[in-house]
């Protein structure tokens, strides 16, 4: 398959660790932004396989996990309403909130749906104008476009009973955040080749040279990532703190265009909070004044929420890099993919699903990067 058996060729991926080998003198900290780039890296090794010094930090670049729990909280409140057909991308049915999940109250009776585009909740609002029905939009710049357009599609349709609940996230903001933590140990980052694909890459221009960072746009198979991590050490060994872009088959620097109007058009940049993180000046988006009416949030008063995160989940600290899963004393035993305490054990961009998945145990490496003694459970 193009552009697919190309890029998990076994002898490039030896060739490409060699170089790596033989181009690195000393250590580095290199942060992967993407979820998905975190789940290739754990289930193919590559983490493990890389030169001795050279640590992968795993970063925030899971948009489920990233939810905050008083929008997820906010989601069941309305979602348990009667009348309300609740549509989700599936990834978010098991994400826990407070007390319960969208799964578990679609098994008391609320009606909470499955779709696969956005559109599909705009044509079941459509068929079921009795009903209110609302969206969960979250995620990255790379789900906004399509959210952006559905928005503009209703708004055209007339659909008096169609919202969105908005929690979209934005990813330079973040980067920018993490890096002026004072304990932040990153050197380098793995720019998500699906964000830049909308994006571009040219607002990451300027967090290069002001942290002092590379920033190296990569693609998702082992061969790409094997290649990022190459360029990013490259830049790290030469003092060099540039935008590299090694997903060229995807992404230009202008990104795409036509999507971005349509985010612009249809919603503005705002603070957000992030789950693990907190609340991030301009690193989110909501819906523009114009298209107030699709707002869930505005639609729906829920009253006060009082968001309780589990005592023993520490998935803040898995988020920004600070631990790994197998540092959390519930990893494997008492949170699991089927009775997860915390979003990144049930997304499947989640960094406790990538180390369940592979069979990472408590535990290989410590958050220092230093060897232990692997135990089993």
């Amino acid at each position: 398959m193009k552009y697919l058996d190309e890029y998990r060729d076994p002898a490039l991926a030896r060739s490409l660790l060699a170089e790596l080998r033989a181009t690195a003198t000393r250590p580095w900290r290199i942060m992967e932004v993407c979820g998905g780039q975190t789940h290739t890296l754990v289930r193919q090794g590559i983490d493990e396989l890389l030169p001795a010094g050279i640590r992968m930090i795993h970063g925030p670049g899971c948009p489920v996990c990233v939810t905050p729990l008083e929008t997820l909280d906010r989601a069941m409140s309305i979602a348990a309403r009667p009348g309300v057909v609740f549509t989700s991308f599936g990834d978010m049915l098991r994400v826990p909130g407070t007390g319960t999940d969208l799964l578990s109250l679609r098994a008391r009776g609320a009606d909470v749906r499955v779709v696969y585009t956005p559109m599909d909740a705009v044509r079941l609002a459509e068929r079921h104008p009795d009903r209110e029905v609302v969206f969960l939009a979250v995620g990255f710049e790379t789900t906004a476009p399509a959210n952006a357009m559905t928005v503009l599609h209703a708004d055209r349709l007339g659909l008096a009973n169609f919202s969105v609940l908005v929690s979209h996230v934005l990813v330079p903001p973040a980067m920018t955040a993490l890096l002026a933590d004072p304990d932040c140990e990153v050197q380098a980052f793995l720019a998500a080749g699906h964000v830049c694909a909308v994006m571009g890459w040219a607002e990451y221009e300027p967090i290069a040279v002001r942290h002092q960072v590379p920033i190296v746009v990569t693609g998702f198979e082992p061969l790409d990532l094997l290649e990022g991590i190459l360029l990013a050490v490259r830049q790290l060994e030469s003092g060099r703190f540039e935008v590299e872009n090694q997903y060229a088959r995807a992404v230009v620097r202008s990104g795409n265009t036509a999507a971005q109007d349509a985010v612009r058009r249809v919603f503005r940049v705002t603070d957000r909070a992030w789950r693990g993180i907190g609340r991030l000046p301009g690193s989110g988006l909501e819906l523009a004044p114009r298209y107030a009416e699709f707002d869930a949030a505005r639609r729906f008063d829920v009253g006060e929420l009082r968001p309780v995160e589990d005592s023993e989940c520490i998935a803040g600290a898995i988020l920004t890099g600070a631990r790994l899963p197998t540092d959390c004393t519930a990893y494997g035993v008492r949170c699991t993919p089927r009775h997860p305490l915390g979003a990144p054990m049930v997304s499947t961009e989640g960094t406790c699903a990538a180390f369940h998945s592979a069979g990472r145990t408590r535990s290989s490496t410590s958050s220092t990067g230093t060897r232990r003694t692997t135990e089993t459970s």
